[in-house]
């Protein structure tokens, strides 16, 4: 079934307002150099918004959602490929917030001791 592009505009639109972004019109396909191919004219984040009828990792964060609504905690899927190093992770919108203040308070910041001769 295709999708409006209205539709997807609109996730576009949504995505990049999350992070206090506009959506950036013609983003994909333009092939300008003078702009962002970027779905958001953020500064700093480069950001692929995509709108699928069916997606595996959906799929997957659903199922790891109802196992962490039991046991009242956010769902976090971290996926790792074989060969590289880090990983992805995926996180419902509505609990960023809660999972950056979990990171934040997990990585406290690291300040250089200094000292006065």
């Amino acid at each position: 079934m295709k999708t409006h592009k209205s539709t997807w505009k609109q996730r576009e639109r949504n995505a990049a307002g999350l992070f206090g972004a506009k959506r950036q019109p013609l983003s994909g396909s333009s092939g300008r150099d003078d702009r962002t191919r970027s779905d958001s004219t953020h500064a700093e984040l480069f950001l692929e918004v995509k709108l699928r009828q069916r997606c595996a990792v959906q799929s997957l964060f659903s199922k790891t959602k109802a196992l962490a609504k039991k046991e009242k905690k956010i769902p976090v899927l971290a996926l790792a490929t074989k060969g590289h190093p880090g990983f992805l992770v995926v996180v419902d919108s509505s609990d960023l917030p809660k999972l950056v203040a979990t990171y934040a308070s997990a990585n406290p910041p690291q300040f250089e001791e200094i000292t006065y001769e």
